[in-house]
């Protein structure tokens, strides 16, 4: 019987994943499968509450309390990090707490991953609920990650993938940095589901406008390389064209190409292989809920 561990990142969303929990092990119940869960508490501000072990499938949820704050991404790669060294697992699903990551595409996970048991499964999105706003910003960023890293990134967090990937995954430096990224830039064998991006289950989105601006650069910051050389050819097709109308008006997209890769290269060093390899050090205490916790 295949081992399945779903891994959340959580910071001050404890009545969020108190419902997750319940749709999870209601969606997964009739998988011939050992679930369990893995709670990365990012040192979370609010205290936990309505979170008690009434579940029928899951065999049990391990919180991991941070002692401090490192942020969502880097959360998931602690996680990944210590599922490898601590836990007997076949399958790792990423989902978020909120309720975005919607817990009937479980199941869709579940039989792929029967299907393909050697793969990679991402859950791209082809639906979303946000405003307007959030969604022409979302195209925004894919078009800007298509040009400068020849990458299509279509899923964020939610995915499952085998232990053979999750094993190379916490090997590379830029997981650190960004999950979903790291995903295409390890992986090779993968395959997907059709996801819709759900709503919140409670509190609006932490995220503001800069924060989404960071995760972005995070995301494209992973393919550095990549970024340094279409921009090289980026600039001299351009300057090519403007050849012979040179003023600052026509310079000033150059400006805004260098400040693009400056903060590329910044950003891209934030891939700390000795910060990542401690980061189960910053663990203060975990706590097991599981059918002794009734």
């Amino acid at each position: 019987m295949n081992k399945f561990i779903i891994l959340i990142p959580l910071f001050n969303d404890w009545k969020s994943v108190s419902r997750l929990l319940d749709e999870i092990d209601l969606k997964v119940n009739a998988w011939k499968a050992e679930v369990s869960v893995l709670i990365v508490n990012d040192a979370s501000t609010e205290k936990r509450s309505g979170l008690q072990f009434n579940f029928k499938k899951i065999k049990f949820v391990k919180i991991l309390n941070m002692k401090k704050n490192t942020v969502h991404q880097r959360c998931i790669a602690a996680g990944l990090k210590y599922i490898c060294k601590n836990e007997d697992f076949d399958r790792v699903i990423v989902m978020d707490a909120d309720g975005e990551d919607r817990p009937e595409e479980l199941n869709d996970f579940f039989k792929k991953a029967e299907e393909n048991p050697n793969m990679t499964i991402t859950g791209n999105r082809f639906k979303r609920s946000e405003t307007l706003i959030f969604k022409i910003l979302y195209e925004v960023h894919k078009v800007l990650t298509l040009i400068f890293t020849g990458k299509l990134i279509k899923f964020g967090n939610f995915s499952c993938l085998p232990k053979t990937h999750v094993e190379q995954l916490i090997q590379k430096p830029y997981l650190w940095n960004s999950y979903s990224s790291s995903v295409v830039r390890t992986i090779n064998d993968r395959t997907f589901i059709s996801s819709i991006r759900g709503s919140r289950y409670v509190l609006p989105s932490k995220m503001n406008f800069w924060g989404l601006i960071f995760h972005s650069l995070s995301i494209i910051s992973v393919f550095r390389n990549l970024v340094i050389i279409r921009s090289i050819l980026l600039f001299l097709i351009y300057l090519f064209l403007i050849y012979g109308n040179i003023s600052f008006l026509t310079m000033f997209p150059i400006f805004c190409l260098l400040v693009f890769v400056l903060l590329i290269l910044k950003i891209s060093n934030r891939s700390n292989m000795e910060e990542f390899n401690q980061s189960l050090e910053n663990i203060g205490t975990i706590d097991i809920l599981d059918s002794n916790s009734r």
